[in-house]
């Protein structure tokens, strides 16, 4: 699995999170870190690292862009270490 690293703005409304969680499982994607970053006018900016299968990250981008409001800001692959 391929790691992301996406900074999204949301509504700050009850079930925005939990349309964003939801469409990054719908996309096969694994939530691995969560950070708030600021709440102003009515809107959330997070911090989020993702795991999805493969490396591209089309899908996970299409499904979030379906949601009301929320914009990615921007998204950043997360080197992997060689073990």
């Amino acid at each position: 699995m391929a790691e992301f690293h996406l900074k999204i703005s949301l509504p700050d409304r009850p079930g925005s999170l939990g349309s964003v969680a939801s469409a990054i499982g719908f996309a096969g994607g694994d939530i691995r870190n969560f950070t708030v970053v600021s709440n102003e006018g009515g809107k959330g900016i997070d911090d989020v690292v993702i795991a999805i299968p493969g490396t591209d990250p089309t899908d996970l981008l299409n499904v979030l862009g379906q949601i009301g409001g929320v914009e990615v800001l921007s998204i950043e692959p997360i080197k992997q270490s060689v073990k």
